[in-house]
């Protein structure tokens, strides 16, 4: 299949799969925080990969390449099974108290969480303009150089920093205060994600040592 219908298939399979997440636990259609979170979603998904698939689809193919399958080490095969995990449980859960009410989140506060999870989303794929190399998989391929410019000048993982502001966000956009828990496994799932990429990259990848002893944060700066 042509990728940029490969790409545009996933998007619509995204979007119908996020309103069986969001709309069957909330028990209704009146959820105007989940509709305005899809299409934020949607958009913030779509228009970086159409312009991937516009100047550069092999980064693009890295990026769709994607799920327990496509790792090929074990332990990633888990980590990515136990985020996707965090992540439904996170918005399930977040439907699940705006049916209940037991969280009141103002409109804004609302609107801040969706332009989280743009920024997010935007972070992540501005990372995979900055380095093609970038997959959604931990691997590396050959010839493959270190880049230590952009946003890898700040944090050795940037994509995965553009997973927390994503997921700090996806609570807040969705009216829950209370699926900010979810925050807790899905930091430590990236953590464990991080500790065992690192291993390999430093075996695999030449130069990465280096600059381990340049960049010292790995997620937040300042901060680890």
């Amino acid at each position: 299949m042509h990728l940029a219908l490969r790409a545009l298939f996933s998007g619509v399979f995204g979007f119908f799969l996020l309103a069986l997440v969001l709309f069957i636990p909330a028990g209704t259609f009146d959820y105007w925080q989940a509709w305005v979170f899809i299409a934020v979603f949607v958009v913030a998904t779509l228009v970086p990969t159409s312009y991937l698939a516009r100047t550069n689809p092999e980064a693009l193919r890295r990026r769709m390449r994607a799920g327990p399958r496509a790792e090929s080490r074990i332990v990633q095969k888990f980590i990515i099974i136990a985020a996707f995990v965090v992540l439904f449980a996170m918005m399930v859960f977040s439907a699940v108290d705006y049916r209940l009410g037991w969280s009141s989140v103002p409109a804004p506060v609302c609107l801040l969480g969706d332009a989280l999870v743009a920024t997010g989303l935007g972070v992540a794929m501005l990372v995979v303009v900055q380095n093609p190399y970038a997959a959604a998989t931990v691997t590396v391929e050959g010839g493959q150089p270190v880049v230590s410019s952009g946003l890898y000048r700040f944090v050795r993982h940037p994509m995965y920093t553009g997973n927390v502001l994503m997921m700090l966000g996806m609570p807040l956009a969705l009216g829950s205060y209370w699926g900010l828990l979810f925050l807790i496994p899905g930091i430590g799932v990236l953590i464990y994600r991080i500790a065992d990429e690192e291993k390999l990259l430093i075996q695999e990848l030449a130069g990465y040592r280096e600059y381990l002893e340049r960049v010292r944060y790995r997620l937040i700066p300042y901060a680890w």
